[in-house]
Formats: C-alpha cells, structure tokens, sequence
C-alpha cells in the first residue's frame, strides 16, 4: 500500500482496537470495583452485560444510518458518545457514593451504544474504500487491531488498575480522542454513489439480498459469531485455571492469556496478506480454520489439566479462528452493493458481539456441570458450521446483483 493508504488503514484500525477495550480491560479490576463498591458478584458483571446488550441492539440501526448518510461522521459521533459514556462512569465513581453503581451502569449503556458505530461501520468502510487485493489486506489489518486489542486489554487494565479501579475508565475518552482526529484528517470517504432511500426501499433491498444469499450470510454471520464465543470461552476457562490452579493473577495471568490471542491476531494479519492474491482459497481458510478450532477445543475434553497441552491447544484455536475471520470479513463485505454494506456488515458485527458476550457465561455455566461436554458441545457445534459452509459458501462468493455501479 502507498503510505497515504497504510495512514488511512492505521487510522480505520484504531477503530476496533479501541472498540474491543470496552469490556476486555475492565475485567482485571472487577474485584477492585466490586469491593470499592461493596456490590454482588452478579451486580458486577452487569459492567460487562449492560455494554454489550446495548451494542448488539444499536448496531443495525446504525449500520442503517450509515448506509442512508455517511459513515466517517456516524463512526467519530458513535467514538464521542463512547467517550463520553466512559467519562461519566469515571465522574461518578470519583464524585458519587451511594448513587455511583447507577450512574456508572448508565456510562456504561452509553459506551454500549457508542460501541456500536465503531468496528462494524469501520470495516464498511473499509469495503467502499478499497477493492480486490487491497480490500483484503486492509480488512486483514482491521481484524489484526481487533485482536491486538485483545491482547492489550488485560495488560493494559492491569497496569492501569495500579493506579486505581476508576482509572481504567478513563482510558476510552484518551483514546478515543487522537483516533477521531486521525479518522477526521486520514480518511476520506468517498461521495455517496446516490441519496439514501426510503426505509421501506431499503428494506426492499436487504430483503432481495437475504432471499438470493441468505442462507450463504447467516452460515458465515455464525461461522464467526460461534468462533469467537469459542474462542473466548476457552480464555475464560484459562483465566479460571490459571487463578484456580496455580493462583496467578494482575499482569502475570494477563500475559499467559494473551499469548493465544497473540496467535489469532497475527494470524488474522497474515492471512490477510496471503490472501490479497489467493481469494479463491477463502473457502478452504475458512473450513480449515473452523476445522482447527474444533479439534483444539475437542482435545481440550481430555488434555484441560495439563497446563502445557492446554496452552498450546489454545494457540491452535487462536490461529484457527484468525483464519476464519478475515476471510469472513472479506466475503461479507464484498457480498452486497456499497448502499448496503454498512447494514450487512452491522448484522454480521451484532452476531459477532453476542458470540463474544455469550462465551463466557455459558462456559461458565457449563464448567458448573462437567469439564466434558463444556469443550465437546462448542467443537461439535463448530463441525456443524464448517458442513453448513462446506455447501454454503459458493466459488463466485462476490459477484455482485445486476446493478449501474461500478464498485461493490
């Protein structure tokens, strides 16, 4: 890429690594919060529920918009608003005693919302931006960020946790700031190829979209989505081990969980680049790398306990779904027109929240029971998905409807 595009890709991948920090980084000063607080462990983790329910909900309408106006503005609004969602949660855990819980879930539905024009939209645009190979190794990058992100944010809410538990909430509104300037100087969205139509025309089209590929999007929608709820419900797994088992803790644990996630997010970078030039194996990636996720996680049934097997199986899984995902991204956003891309895009972007929000606690729920079936369930469901897609996915998977623009 020309120096100008790679300023404009870094300042689109901001995007999702900020994004991803919403709930990750806050995880490492829970108890903190919870004791500060003198809150229940249930009240506790609304902190991550009453983000994330709120994301998923606003993601399609803003994709909505996005298609309907411009999605530059829609992006740096929606990073504002989550700015400003963290700065209240921080106010009020400095400034508020009794009513601190209240108003602090309330920065936190804000953050939710704001969440929402974030990552989805920033892969739209990455879609209009570029096309081809470029495409490719932009949204390879994208999906790299989002997991550097993942890697970050346990580090990152521990070292800032030193400080205090508040502290980490004001880390959104710092970042926040230098990645909209660098979106409103670095990015220029093209012009809208035509004014935005009526809902009711735009519901015309998403339904003529669904009715020749609906059945190709919602197996590759949760072909991610079931990626990344196994994914991070295998990390939370490692995280209780790691704290159960041998009582590690802060920085330490959040290093050990890292190093899977490492491996998804240079994964996801790499096969962006390979990819650039070898589309048409974007099948095979995908059906490899569900395939790779399935047996890690099918293995872990029997090797969970052994710290060593266990961390290495992960690193597998976490290269798996880095296979999965960018060529997912690549598919979705090149299966629709640019009118709408930020819609398809924002649906894909709510499965993919929900599968992240959903691993945890079910993992947790299924742990409560028998280590078994907590990892044979998800790699079954895994193989599921690969058949559905083995069949699903088409060779010609971005040929565009019959229509006047030159630029899916």
């Amino acid at each position: 890429m020309a120096s100008k595009n790679v300023f404009t890709v870094l300042a689109l991948a901001g995007v999702p690594f900020l994004m991803v920090l919403g709930n990750s980084m806050l995880i490492p000063v829970l108890p903190d919060m919870k004791q500060a607080l003198d809150i229940s462990q249930f009240k506790v983790s609304l902190v991550v529920t009453l983000f994330s329910i709120p994301a998923g909900l606003a993601i399609p309408l803003l994709g909505y918009l996005s298609d309907r106006l411009q999605r530059k503005p829609i992006i740096i609004v929606a990073l504002l608003v989550y700015a400003l969602g963290g700065v209240i949660a921080g106010g009020a855990a400095i400034f508020l005693r009794e009513a601190a819980y209240l108003v602090i879930m309330i920065g936190r539905v804000i953050q939710g919302i704001g969440a929402a024009g974030t990552a989805p939209l920033a892969m739209a645009l990455a879609g209009d931006l570029y096309g081809g190979q470029e495409r490719s190794k932009a949204l390879g990058v994208l999906e790299a960020a989002n997991g550097m992100g993942k890697v970050a944010s346990p580090l990152l809410g521990s070292l800032v946790g030193m400080l205090s538990w508040w502290a980490v909430l004001f880390v959104f509104p710092v970042l926040a700031l230098p990645i909209m300037a660098a979106l409103w100087f670095g990015v220029k969205e093209p012009a809208p190829k035509q004014q935005g139509r009526p809902f009711g025309e735009y519901l015309t089209a998403l339904r003529g979209i669904f009715q020749q590929k609906g059945i190709f999007l919602l197996a590759l929608f949760f072909a991610g989505g079931t990626a990344l709820f196994a994914l991070f419900g295998l990390l939370f797994y490692l995280s209780d081990y790691l704290e159960t088992k041998y009582g590690m803790d802060g920085i330490v644990k959040g290093l050990v969980i890292a190093v899977p996630v490492l491996a998804m997010a240079l994964t996801s970078y790499l096969t962006g680049l390979f990819m650039a030039k070898k589309r048409r194996l974007a099948k095979p990636f995908i059906l490899g790398g569900l395939t790779l996720l399935a047996a890690s996680t099918a293995l872990l049934a029997f090797f969970a306990r052994q710290i060593v097997l266990l961390i290495g199986l992960l690193v597998l899984g976490g290269i798996g779904t880095g296979m999965v995902l960018t060529n997912l991204n690549t598919l979705i956003t090149s299966s629709c027109r640019t009118e709408e891309r930020g819609m398809i895009t924002s649906l894909y972007g709510s499965v993919r929240f929900f599968g992240v929000a959903a691993g945890p606690p079910l993992f947790g729920l299924l742990m409560e029971k028998t280590l078994f079936w907590t990892f044979m369930l998800p790699a079954i469901l895994l193989v599921l998905l690969g058949l559905i897609n083995l069949f699903t996915i088409r060779k010609k998977f971005d040929r565009c409807r019959k229509s006047p623009l030159k630029k899916c």
